[in-house]
């Protein structure tokens, strides 16, 4: 039963009013982020070393910012906060951001609990009240917590907390800004048919890897079936093998120097027999054969506004196709406050 044939559930409204109003809550989070973001700014600039920790999509909001500040000379890392527990990396003369939506996950409470949590760490979230914003100086993105299961609204928040630290860095921030102001709704309905009869789906990117990653989770959360994320290298490298008719390739490229890789991903994909979707901000002809959704021209973290939602839009499409109950988590919870 189709997305468009059926009443609402209540979990895909919850989801839709959550995506209705996450331009306006990001444009409000990076104008109040000012002060603190400045803050962070000057840490960044003595320490010149950028530790991301989170998990779920607050990690992929991590692998999506990483080169940005990396393009900035700054040393920064990704890493989910449950590596960090348990296998973790020297933290002296880094400046640490700990994202989490909700400030109260599982991970995030034992890691304040039983690490040394060093001068320089500061907090990314949507709850002021949260444990995270009550024991690190906190960036607190407005609107408060997001309640619908999968993240959308957040990721886009959390980018436009980040979007205030790069513009205290010197980058400008006019782009993203103005993408933020379109409220544009995208049509994405070639790209769902393209995949109507996969079973799995991978996602893939070069620079816009992290946001390969976020929808990937989102996929598999909404769906139910398995969607994963590897970047455009790592799937060169040996899983190609599973690619075919039955296994959907989800592409994005931006207006940066590693757009002609995803271009020769998307040609060696339909050579296998998947069906390929793009998401393109890169103002490039689309590529033959793909089901490509046209996202404007941006880079950097413009390009991250420009495609996310875009991305969205699909994500619940795509598993509208296939569940009746989209949104409605069957054994998951929002906040995950278990290991």
């Amino acid at each position: 039963m189709s997305m468009t044939t059926q009443i609402k559930s209540a979990g895909l409204v919850a989801i839709e009013k959550e995506m209705e109003r996450q331009n306006a809550d990001a444009i409000a989070s990076f104008e109040a982020a000012a002060p603190l973001a400045a803050t962070i700014a000057q840490s960044l600039r003595r320490n010149g070393c950028l530790l991301l920790l989170g998990m779920g999509g607050s990690h992929a909001v991590g692998r999506a910012v990483e080169p940005l500040y990396r393009s900035l000379g700054i040393d920064a890392v990704a890493l989910p906060l449950s590596e960090q527990l348990g296998q973790p990396l020297n933290l002296i003369g880094k400046t640490v951001l700990v994202t989490s939506q909700s400030g109260e996950s599982a991970e995030v409470l034992r890691w304040f609990a039983e690490a040394d949590v060093p001068a320089h760490t500061f907090g990314l979230t949507l709850e002021g009240g949260s444990n995270l914003a009550r024991t690190v100086p906190s960036l607190i993105g407005a609107g408060g917590t997001e309640n619908a299961f999968a993240a959308t609204r957040s990721l886009t928040v959390s980018f436009a907390l980040h979007l205030a630290i790069l513009n205290a860095l010197g980058e400008d921030p006019s782009a993203a800004l103005a993408i933020l102001n379109l409220r544009h709704k995208p049509n994405v309905d070639a790209a769902v048919a393209a995949l109507s009869g996969v079973s799995a789906a991978v996602t893939s990117g070069r620079r816009m890897q992290g946001v390969a990653e976020a929808i990937a989770l989102g996929l598999s959360e909404l769906s139910r079936i398995p969607c994963f994320s590897l970047e455009g290298g790592q799937l060169r490298h040996g899983p190609m093998e599973m690619l075919g008719p039955k296994v959907g390739v989800v592409l994005f490229r931006a207006k940066d120097p590693t757009s002609e890789l995803v271009d020769r991903m998307a040609i060696s994909a339909l050579e296998a027999g998947s069906p390929v979707v793009v998401f393109d901000a890169s103002g490039e002809e689309p590529i033959e054969g793909t089901a490509t959704i046209d996202a404007g021209v941006a880079s950097n973290i413009a390009a991250v506004f420009a495609l996310l939602p875009a991305a969205q839009h699909f994500m619940l499409g795509f598993a509208g196709a296939r569940v009746d109950d989209v949104g409605t988590p069957v054994r998951s919870t929002k906040i995950t406050r278990s290991e």
